[in-house]
């Protein structure tokens, strides 16, 4: 089939990209390439199934793509993603957020698109009752982010009413792997990952007991192409292991395997950071067919492995 992914020259978009042509469908990405790399997609492009426009989502030369190329899906990854720069500039949040969503799923209507898949976020829960959260837990958001993540599959309903587009939201946990960016506040393992091969300091925030949910980019990946088909149709899905791994646990754990001392520095905790998160996957399991795959040992050799590898080419 053909499928459009927005912000396709990212983290977790480039791997998707690379999966859905292994799978043998025709790919068109959008990215504006503010956050992503042309290099993630080096691969892809050598596949003459494959083609990259820079574009903003919000550009309405957006709408005469999907109009003209009339892609079956749409995985919708483009976004503001930082927390901390939602509260400083909550109207550049939106912009790319709720506007941006609202550009996406206008060129799907265009388009004849059949489904939206949209990249949700944990944020949506806010400081959550339970742990691990239920998919269908009450949403609290505390952020713009967070509110901008959960206007957007608003959005997707909206859309789906008046226009019969289907829709999936996944809401991912704290997705790791290979080509995970250490540069800003998102990405933990990515952060320590590059300043424990490179000898740097790294530094575990308040008693080092936060806990967070680690999942694996490829298994990210395969939630997205399993909402590809029909299954989940008007539901919202957790991506995530349901197992919490605390911050210090998490550096010794990537500090042993990058062969580096774990000896990170304290600082104060920061504000607004939740105590602990964990998502419950067991509904994508009866929805999807997904469950995770990828141990968070195995895991980090992956992503370790492909940092060494990078850091040792330049």
């Amino acid at each position: 089939m053909r499928i459009l992914v927005t912000g396709g020259a990212g983290f977790i978009g480039s791997n998707l990209v690379d999966r859905l042509l292994a799978d043998g469908h025709e790919v068109a990405v959008v990215d504006d390439l503010s956050g992503g790399d042309r290099a993630n997609l080096v691969d892809a492009a050598q596949s003459s199934r494959f083609a990259l426009h820079v574009m903003d989502i919000r550009d309405p030369a957006l709408i005469g793509l999907a109009a003209e190329w009339r892609p079956e899906v749409i995985c919708h990854l483009a976004a503001q993603v930082s927390v901390r720069r939602s509260v400083a500039d909550p109207v550049h949040d939106a912009r790319l957020n709720v506007e941006g969503t609202a550009s996406v799923l206008t060129a799907a209507h265009h388009g004849g698109t059949r489904k939206v898949i949209l990249a949700s976020s944990v944020a949506v829960y806010g400081r959550p009752a339970v742990i691990p959260v239920p998919a269908d837990a009450a949403t609290d958001p505390r952020s713009p982010y967070a509110a901008s993540k959960l206007s957007a599959e608003t959005y997707l309903a909206t859309f789906k009413a008046l226009y019969d587009i289907d829709y999936t939201a996944l809401v991912l946990s704290n997705v790791y792997g290979p080509r995970q960016s250490p540069d800003g506040e998102a990405g933990v393992v990515a952060i320590f990952t590059d300043a424990l091969l490179k000898g740097t300091p790294t530094v575990v925030y308040g008693d080092g007991g936060q806990t967070r949910d680690y999942v694996f980019v490829d298994d990210v990946v395969d939630g997205f192409v399993r909402a590809c088909g029909d299954e989940g149709n008007g539901r919202r899905f957790n991506l995530g292991t349901g197992v919490e791994t605390s911050d210090r646990r998490l550096h010794s754990l990537v500090a042993g395997v990058a062969g580096a001392a774990d000896e990170p520095a304290d600082a104060e905790a920061r504000l607004g950071d939740l105590p602990a998160m964990a998502v419950d996957p067991a509904p994508a399991l009866e929805g999807l067919g997904w469950r995770p795959q990828t141990d968070l040992a195995t895991g980090l050799k992956a992503t370790v492995e492909w940092a060494r590898a990078r850091l040792s080419i330049r």
